[in-house]
C-alpha cells in the first residue's frame, strides 16, 4: 500500500469520526430539547387542571381571593411561551414555574384548612390528578437533568469542546429548585 491510499484511508477515518462525533453531538441536544418539552407538556396539563381545581374550591374559600388571584397570575407566568435555544429564557421560565409551583404549594395547604372542601367529590378527584401531574412533572424533570447532563459532559470533554460550535450546542441549565422550595414548609403558616 502507497503513502497515497494510506492518506487516504486516515483522512476518510478521520472524517468519518468527526461526522460520528457531530451527530451524537445533534442527538445529544435534540435529546435535551424533547426533555425539555416534556416537562412543558406536564405543566401544560397542570396548568389545564389549575382552574378546575380554583373552581371547585372557590365555592368553599370565597374569602381567599387573593390566593386565587395570585395562583392565576403565577399560572399566567408560567405559561409563557419561550425560546428553547435562548438559555436565559429557559432559565427564566423555571424561575416562573418555581414561583408557580409555591403558590401551588401554599394553596394545597390551605385547601386543607376546609373540611366541607376535602370531602367534595370533585376536589378529591382534582387533588388525586394534580398529584399525579405532579410526580409526572418530577418525572420530567429528572429526565430533562440526566439529557442535559450527558449533553453538557458532551460538550466540556474534548474532543467535543471542537464539535460543539460547528453543531451549535451550549450547555443547557440545569432544572434547580429555587431557595423558596428548598426552605422546610411549616403549614401553619398557611392555616389561619
Amino acid at each position: 500500500m502507497d503513502a497515497g491510499t494510506l492518506l487516504l484511508i486516515l483522512v476518510i477515518g478521520i472524517l468519518f469520526f468527526a461526522y460520528q462525533m457531530y451527530a451524537k453531538m445533534i442527538r445529544l441536544k435534540n435529546n435535551a430539547k424533547e426533555a425539555l418539552s416534556g416537562i412543558d407538556v406536564q405543566l401544560k396539563k397542570r396548568s389545564n387542571l389549575l382552574p378546575n381545581i380554583l373552581k371547585i374550591a372557590e365555592r368553599y374559600m370565597e374569602h381567599e381571593s387573593d390566593t386565587f388571584t395570585n395562583v392565576a397570575a403565577l399560572r399566567a407566568n408560567a405559561d409563557q411561551d419561550y425560546d428553547f435555544a435562548d438559555i436565559k429564557a429557559v432559565e427564566q421560565h423555571f424561575a416562573d414555574v418555581a414561583k408557580l409551583d409555591s403558590g401551588l404549594g401554599k394553596f394545597m395547604i390551605q385547601v386543607e384548612d376546609y373540611p366541607d372542601l376535602k370531602a367534595d367529590g370533585q376536589m378529591m378527584k382534582a387533588q388525586m390528578t394534580y398529584n399525579e401531574i405532579e410526580e409526572h412533572i418530577a418525572a420530567a424533570r429528572r429526565f430533562y437533568n440526566a439529557t442535559v447532563k450527558e449533553l453538557n459532559n458532551y460538550i466540556e470533554i474534548f474532543p467535543g469542546s471542537l464539535i460543539a460550535p460547528y453543531a451549535n450546542a451550549t450547555m443547557l441549565p440545569f432544572y434547580e429548585t429555587d431557595e423558596l422550595s428548598r426552605a422546610p414548609v411549616d403549614a401553619a403558616d398557611y392555616l389561619k
